[in-house]
């Protein structure tokens, strides 16, 4: 079984910085292997697409309202994928889901985290 486990979530000004992290463990699971990403969800709307890395040479690919200020990376010896979020806007605000083995059109993946709420004041 693979656990996603996200950390750096909170409570941040408009304009302000966060950087999301996912773990990820599980038997002969590698990050490497599997496109991970971000999801999140708003109040009252539905989940999103945020951004991907693709297993693949690594590369990347955002949703048009988060691009040029969200930045997805990943630490293949630690298992980790990171969310560098910059420019944080209100509209940011929701609750992130760390996710492995994404299908963008869909919409959906193999594993998900159990998510953690960003707040972005105003």
């Amino acid at each position: 079984q693979v656990q996603l486990v996200e950390s750096g979530g909170g409570l941040v000004q408009a304009g302000g910085s966060l950087r999301l992290s996912c773990a990820a463990s599980g038997r002969s699971f590698s990050i490497s292997s599997v496109g991970m990403g971000w999801f999140r969800q708003a109040p009252g709307k539905e989940r999103e697409f945020v951004a991907v890395i693709r297993w693949s040479g690594g590369s990347t690919d955002y949703a048009d309202s988060v691009k040029g200020r969200f930045t997805i990376s990943r630490d293949n010896a630690k298992n980790t994928v990171y969310l560098q979020m910059n420019s944080l806007k209100p509209e940011d605000t929701a609750v992130y889901y760390c996710a492995a083995g994404i299908d963008i059109p869909t919409q959906t993946a193999d594993y998900w985290g159990q998510g953690m709420q960003v707040t972005v004041s105003s």
